[in-house]
């Protein structure tokens, strides 16, 4: 399989160079202000293809960033160890606590 991407590289390379050697010639630009600037054709298909290669290439790699992080804080939170459960509280004493209990009064009648 290596030998074929291999290949496959030195074919499109040597296709590269043949389009390069055949098309050779200069392009003029004009820019603002009336400058005009000569551009071989191979370079300038070159700084196209980079103008959209590299944005796409810098979003590929912020989202694929983002969802790493996304799934690291997921592993993380899905394999954190419990969190205790803090002990059972205890009521704060109070003066009506404190005192004894109400007795109901009994009545005579039997």
């Amino acid at each position: 399989m290596q030998f074929l991407k291999t290949l496959f590289w030195c074919l499109l390379a040597f296709v590269a160079a043949l389009f390069t050697y055949g098309n050779w010639f200069s392009i003029p630009i004009r820019l603002w202000s009336n400058i005009v600037a000569d551009v071989n054709l191979p370079f300038l298909l070159l700084l196209v293809f980079l103008a959209g290669l590299v944005p796409a290439l810098l979003w590929g790699q912020t989202v694929g960033w983002r969802l790493r992080q996304r799934l690291t804080q997921a592993e993380r939170l899905a394999y954190a160890p419990a969190r205790s459960v803090p002990a059972a509280v205890t009521p704060v004493s109070s003066p009506i606590a404190d005192a004894p209990p109400v007795q109901e009064p009994r009545d005579a009648v039997a």
